[in-house]
């Protein structure tokens, strides 16, 4: 089984990029969870993650890295196994320019020479410990969909809108989408969140709910070139696997992946303690210019070690 890798990357912190991003949404000085700094900061996260992939899953056989018109300064590109992918090679004319990380995962099956297995990673997240194939896919080659477990989680969200009277955040808003749709079309509702890591998919199946499945749902958001409440969290993907029993659920604890909120130092002793075989370096609203050094160090003397991947 040949299997390739995908992340999503940008720079931030580049001046040029973020003139042509002002230049289309106006420059702002919100801090929302959708269009704040942490959603966009470039803190050598990729680096590291390459790093830990070389270290942990050597047996990975393509590295596609898509970006909007960058390339990291340090990325050596004379390594057959890196390909950089631009948002204009796998995106209709009409989503660009593109914001809007959700938007940008529903076309990942149009990367141009993309295994037919895949995992989708965003540049902050990393394998911790030496994994394999089987940590991904079933013998029969259908993705492990691991979830965090939340039972509760349909009653919890009613309780919030309708009886408190206080909006869900934008994350939460497209992941109830996605797990409408799915109920509305298979008569099942998972109520488990993303583990917010690494994930596997199939190409073919990515296509067939992006072009029949869900083509008019897909469609509908195609313009949102930055969040938005209807944007359907990609992990519609992993639901309708499960209902058309073609991916395996896996509910994960804090000990197989664990999410890092950067501006809370107590978590850094957690995964300490933990050692999970994925964690996120997760930036967020919340995070200062000195918990993004500081997540940086950590990431330096974790991978310390330069991998294949750069000059």
């Amino acid at each position: 089984m040949e299997i390739d890798i995908v992340y999503l990357w940008v720079d931030g912190n580049d001046p040029v990029w973020q003139a042509k991003r002002n230049a289309f949404m106006g420059k702002s000085d919100d801090n929302s969870p959708t269009t704040c700094k942490g959603r966009h900061a470039n803190n050598d996260e990729l680096k590291y993650s390459l790093r830990a992939l070389e270290m942990y899953a050597p047996w990975i056989r393509q590295i596609f890295i898509v970006t909007d018109g960058q390339t990291p300064e340090w990325l050596d590109l004379s390594n057959s196994k890196i390909k950089i992918v631009d948002l204009t090679e796998i995106m209709p004319a009409e989503c660009l320019p593109c914001y809007n990380s959700s938007l940008i995962e529903k076309f990942l099956y149009n990367i141009p020479g993309l295994a037919e297995h895949f995992l989708y990673a965003n540049d902050d997240m990393f394998i911790n410990r030496r994994v394999e194939i089987s940590d991904f896919y079933t013998p029969d080659g259908f993705p492990i969909v691991r979830l965090s477990h939340k039972r509760l989680r349909k009653l919890r969200w009613f309780w919030r809108e309708k009886i408190r009277r206080k909006p869900l955040k934008n994350y939460s808003k497209t992941i109830a989408y996605a797990s409408k749709l799915v109920n509305d079309k298979y008569g099942v509702y998972y109520t488990g969140m993303p583990h917010h890591n690494i994930d596997a998919y199939l190409k073919s199946d990515c296509k067939r709910i992006a072009e029949e499945v869900l083509r008019n749902e897909f469609l509908a958001n195609r313009k949102n070139h930055i969040r938005n409440d209807n944007d359907i969290q990609r992990i519609v993907y992993s639901y309708i696997a499960l209902a058309e029993k073609r991916g395996k659920i896996c509910y994960v604890t804090p000990k197989e992946s664990m999410l890092v909120r950067i501006h809370r130092k107590g978590h850094y002793t957690k995964l300490q303690e933990y050692n999970p075989l994925f964690f996120c370096m997760n930036d967020s609203e919340y995070a200062q210019d000195d918990d993004r050094i500081m997540a940086k160090e950590y990431l330096k003397q974790r991978f310390p070690n330069k991998s294949q991947f750069e000059k």
